[in-house]
């Protein structure tokens, strides 16, 4: 299989790319994105600068929250291809210089799965203990007060048992028992199969669900004051539960260091998602501390909010990481399949849009892209009739689900369906998304498509964005200042995050203004800054 040689270290500071495949190109007409529609639009991705791709789930499934209900490991499902499409995959991208990696989705697995329906037979099959199991209480009630992230109980009742198996999500979804030693064993065997295919990495869904109390306690109450909906919608009775005991068990480390040392002989490199409202940031801090766990993990600090994030949050996020992830390693997104996209949710003009790209391209972190944001495409408005997500089906209309970020990307402004399929799409293709697509945008010196090119460029041109520290971070009302730096190299930052001007005073050095691509400006003679609304200064220390 085609393995790319690859420095142990590539990871940090790397543009990953996020594909969802059912919604990035189909190639056989059936409305549905495919492996080998991944395949024609690689050079796309090429062009755009992104060190890495992560392909959301492809794997045989029922398809009941859509690949993330897993029915074989080891196999695509055919509405996706075959291997060997995925090996066209691998091939592709590593002929191009682009890295692959794949989610895979450990906390939980299919009902269909043979795993769960051996599991399911009886009390006593080899399988018995591979998924969470639990008897009733007295009353035939379920076993404790946890509940399911889409809704409900996390208990469901099985009659063949007669014992109530744990969901987090769907009830479809049932969760594996990771303290069982053969459940962990078979997980690095799948590691390992696609390892050995070719992947670079991996994309770890719920990573710090894997592991649930033993003991099966109630999770105790969230005080109102305490909640938030960063990482489950407000509607959802899940915010109203401090999650002690249904996740973040300290036991699903030593599961980490065991992937991690797998993963160490193919210089691959794991992305966590830590999803936790209260404690995210501590447990990613712990997750990705010393070396021998997940290589990095992204937050959510910048994947919720409602309105531009202020300069005083980015500090306040920035402050943070510093006391508990003093050795870990971030990945940063402003979106993805499961949010709303950051330029509806923020709220974003085009000048907005331009100077938070070029914020994020200055972050200290590796960074996730999420295919169609580097068209600007805002959150598509979709008809209830038009809901596939289950999620959003179970909260409308309060919660309208994450069908609107997972609409068709839009290669073609005057094909059919923007390009991505000759037949209806699964989900529609807006009309003003078609208007943004690919091949518009490359005709247009305007638009964001080329900033996001030149944003990566600059990246990767200086190693301090890349792997550089980040130091003397300050906010004021409006502006958002901190340095880069890694050995002789000093990036001075300033960012106005405002409609207005401001002004700032720049600190004594010998600085060059660069990223003129940017729209970086220069200071003055007295170092003095004026930045216009919504525009940035970039500033290399020349050393004496």
């Amino acid at each position: 299989m085609s393995v790319m040689r690859k420095d142990p270290d590539w990871w940090r500071g790397a543009v990953i790319y996020q594909i969802y495949p059912r919604s990035y190109q189909d190639s056989n007409g059936d409305g549905i994105g495919d492996l080998l529609g991944i395949v024609r639009r690689l050079p796309h991705i090429a062009r755009l600068g992104a060190d890495a791709i992560w392909i959301s789930p492809f794997f045989t499934s029922p398809m009941k929250d859509f690949g993330y209900d897993v029915a074989d490991y080891c196999d695509i499902d055919p509405m996706f291809g075959t291997l060997a499409d995925f090996d066209q995959v691998i091939e592709t991208a590593h002929a191009l210089g682009i890295k692959v990696l794949i989610d895979l989705v450990f906390s939980h697995t299919s009902d269909q799965h043979p795993w769960f329906k051996e599991s399911r037979s009886s009390r006593d099959n080899p399988k018995s203990d591979w998924y969470v199991w639990a008897e009733p209480k007295p009353d035939g009630t379920v076993p404790n007060n946890w509940l399911g992230m889409f809704g409900g109980s996390a208990w469901h009742w099985d009659s063949r048992r007669e014992q109530y198996y744990l969901h987090n999500f769907l009830t479809q979804q049932p969760d594996l028992n990771h303290h069982c030693a053969e459940v962990q064993q078979a997980l690095l065997d799948v590691s390992k199969f696609w390892l050995d295919r070719g992947v670079d990495g991996f994309r770890l869904d719920v990573v710090n669900y894997y592991m649930h109390d033993e003991k099966l306690r109630d999770n105790p109450p969230l005080p109102p004051e305490q909640r938030n909906d960063s990482t489950a919608p407000k509607v959802n009775p899940y915010n109203h539960q401090l999650h002690l005991y249904d996740k973040n068990h300290p036991r699903n480390l030593d599961f980490l260091r065991k992937l991690r040392t797998l993963m160490n002989g193919y210089n691959a490199a794991a992305v966590g998602e830590v999803g936790d409202a209260q404690r995210g940031l501590e447990l990613l801090g712990e997750y990705t501390s010393g070396n021998d766990k997940v290589h990095m993990s992204y937050a959510f600090e910048f994947l919720s909010g409602h309105a531009p994030l202020p300069a005083s949050s980015f500090k306040a996020v920035f402050d943070k990481v510093a006391e508990v992830v003093p050795d870990g390693w971030l990945c940063w997104a402003f979106t993805n399949h499961d949010v709303e996209r950051h330029i509806t949710r923020w709220g974003l003009a085009p000048q907005a849009a331009r100077l938070y790209t070029t914020l994020m391209s200055c972050l200290r972190g590796s960074l996730c892209l999420y295919q169609g944001e580097e068209l600007g495409l805002p959150e598509a408005e979709l008809d209830y009739e038009d809901l596939q997500d289950p999620y959003g089906i179970e909260f409308w209309p309060e919660f309208k689900g994450r069908d609107g970020a997972r609409t068709p990307m839009v290669w073609e402004e005057e094909a059919p369906y923007a390009g991505f399929s000759q037949a209806k799409p699964w989900l529609p293709v807006p009309r003003a998304h078609a208007r943004l697509a690919v091949d518009a945008a490359d005709k247009d010196p305007s638009a964001l498509l080329h900033h996001y090119r030149r944003a990566l460029a600059f990246r990767r041109n200086h190693p301090a964005l890349r792997k550089g520290d980040i130091r003397d971070v300050w906010a004021g009302d409006e502006v958002l200042a901190f340095q880069r730096v890694l050995e002789d190299e000093v990036v001075q930052c300033f960012f106005n995050l405002s409609d207005h001007p401001v002004s700032v005073t720049v600190p004594a050095g010998n600085w060059v203004t660069i990223a003129g691509e940017l729209g970086s400006i220069r200071p003055n003679p007295d170092h003095s800054l004026h930045l216009g609304p919504w525009q940035a200064s970039l500033l290399l220390l020349q050393q004496s």
